[in-house]
């Protein structure tokens, strides 16, 4: 990869394996790595992934596919790469996977440090420039948060693209709702998992058969046979499930696993793609706008990325000789945000997120599926929907067609007005694009747990409240409440002709588009009947507010924009009337 006036490190060496690398912790567990090295004599920098998968399938010759569940954990990217280009690159077991040794930490404290205290021994050997940077996706990527958070003397920078950082909001929670299919697939993934619960260690035996034993007995949790399944049986990965279930609200077992961003000095190099809005798409978002220190921000098309991983790797390269090789590649001058519109097929850049031009703009909800700037009229009342066992109803809303091309990328607000007829309500709020001949394209979603809609005003701003989710309170059935929930960020550039729409359900029980998308779906539902209510009355103006960068200016029409062929009769005795009225 060259340019004008600068080049990457060209491809030049072969590739020497060390399989089976012992990597000795403080402690005396040791961790183990295959490494990956060029064929020199002279010193390289190190770079390094840490991860909980089978270690042997990371870098085996197989040709990439699309994301699927049986390859999504292949996330280390290719070290051949790196290696024949004057890198050590590392492919590293956290404690209690694989050939390592210890128990599972799940993204703990414990297995920053360990990564951190294995970082600094790999950077130690005699083949390596002491300078190192940590590199991968998913599992990879949040770990290296985690790592930078430490800041180890080696350490020069980090690529982590499609990293949580918050395991409660980000895929286990969202709005405070257990989102169960993901976890139930995940679990499977890791390789020789030794695990033991946090729960018990924290609580004793007998605490955690009791909160089983509620767990089996709440309906929500009950209705899902395989969550099921791993409470009667909470060993290994049922273990790490039981764990997740029993925490219920954001307790201390996910306030240790989630990033403080209390040392964000090493450069860092974030995103995701549109698609994850159930995932990574939040985390990039937040780490980059946490991060103090060089940073990067890049967004993709709604893809995930292939399996085994091998794009960005000429980005990441680019990266790398910056930071560790002191190569001026001319990334630094360039805009810290890259960003692919849907819709143009192209990317833009920018110098900020938010994006710096954004106004968000009120679209109302109305009577009849209306999402209109419009006020509310004084007939506008609301909109009722069943939910239960039986039937998942909804609330649709969509914009006239828009005559203007408009440009939608940032994050959304829904503050909905709403009761339900049950003591609690889950909200599922999807927003999509409508071509002219109906067809629908999930944009984003929003989640909310009624009872869990307590808010910190300290994190909150008017784009992204930030919801508490310490503790439930059941709601009063019958009550009208106000909810603000945040809606994922989105992309879009929506042609005349298109309508943006927001669908609201107490349910995801839609079968998703695709499996990129399906991250986001896979909750738990209410077992009770119950009638949802959308208020949009005079007194309760529910709103959706939109992210707009382009366009807009005169707004949505009513009409359509097709002017109107009426032949209607002018009142005019009236407006005589009014005309020869004294003054």
């Amino acid at each position: 990869m060259f340019g004008r006036d600068w080049a990457c490190s060209p491809r030049e060496f072969s590739v020497i394996v060390d399989r089976d690398v012992h990597i000795p912790l403080p402690d005396g567990t040791d961790l183990v790595a295959d490494v990956f090295r060029p064929d020199t004599a002279r010193a390289v920098p190190l770079i390094a992934g840490f991860h909980p998968y089978n270690n042997e399938f990371q870098a085996q010759p197989m040709m990439p596919e699309g994301f699927s569940l049986q390859r999504g954990w292949l996330e280390s990217g290719d070290p051949y790469y790196f290696a024949r280009r004057g890198y050590a690159h590392a492919i590293v077991n956290v404690r209690g996977t694989g050939k390592s040794g210890g128990l599972y930490q799940a993204a703990g404290p414990l297995e920053a440090r360990d990564a951190a205290d294995a970082l600094e021994w790999l950077a130690a050997r005699p083949w390596c420039t002491g300078r190192a940077g940590l590199f991968g996706i998913s599992y990879f990527a949040w770990l290296q948060i985690h790592v930078a958070m430490i800041a180890p003397p080696c350490l020069a920078a980090i690529f982590a693209p499609f990293g949580a950082t918050d395991f409660y909001r980000d895929f286990l929670y969202h709005g405070g709702i257990f989102s169960w299919r993901f976890l139930s697939h995940w679990k499977d993934k890791f390789d020789g998992l030794r695990y033991e619960s946090w729960y018990r260690a924290h609580h004793g035996d007998e605490a955690y058969g009791r909160a089983i034993a509620a767990a089996l007995d709440d309906e929500e949790i009950a209705a899902i046979p395989p969550i099921v399944a791993s409470l009667r049986d909470p060993r290994g990965a049922n273990a790490f499930v039981t764990d997740i279930v029993l925490a219920r609200t954001d307790n201390e077992w996910f306030s240790e696993r989630r990033v403080d961003y209390r040392r964000t000095d090493v450069p860092g190099y974030f995103g995701a793609c549109w698609g994850l809005h159930g995932l990574h798409l939040p985390a990039a978002f937040r780490s980059y706008g946490h991060w103090q220190g060089p940073k990067k921000l890049m967004v993709g098309p709604p893809l995930y990325l292939d399996r085994p991983w091998y794009q960005l790797h000429g980005e990441a390269l680019r990266w790398f000789d910056h930071w560790l090789k002191d190569n001026d590649t001319g990334f630094m001058d360039e805009s810290p945000v890259q960003l692919f519109v849907p819709g143009t097929g192209q990317w833009r850049t920018a110098e900020d997120w938010p994006l710096p031009q954004t106004r968000w703009h009120e679209f109302l909800l109305h009577q009849d599926g209306l999402l209109s700037e419009h006020d509310t009229w004084p007939w506008d009342q609301r909109t009722s929907f069943e939910d239960s066992p039986f039937h998942h109803g909804e609330a649709v809303f969509r914009t006239p067609p828009m005559v203007e091309t408009t440009e939608v990328i940032g994050p959304m607000v829904a503050r909905l007005y709403a009761s339900t007829t049950d003591t609690d309500a889950l909200f599922f709020v999807t927003v999509f694009s409508q071509d002219a001949d109906g067809t629908a394209t999930e944009l984003t979603r929003g989640w909310l747990r009624a009872s869990q809609s307590s808010l910190d005003p300290g994190r909150s701003t008017p784009w992204l409240p930030y919801h508490r989710h310490d503790s439930r309170e059941p709601v009063v059935p019958g009550q009208v409440r106000r909810y603000e929930i945040p809606i994922v960020p989105a992309a879009v550039r929506l042609l005349p002709g298109q309508r943006l729409g927001v669908r609201i359900k107490a349910a995801d029980d839609e079968a998703p588009p695709d499996l990129v998308v399906g991250t986001a779906l896979g909750h738990v539902a209410r077992q009770q009947a119950a009638m949802v209510t959308i208020h949009h009355d005079e007194e309760h103006p529910s709103v959706l507010a939109v992210p707009v960068t382009e366009g807009n200016l005169l707004g949505t029409f009513i009409s359509g924009g097709t002017l109107s062929t009426a032949r209607e009769t002018v009142p005019a005795a009236k407006i005589a009337r009014q005309k020869a009225a004294p003054a």
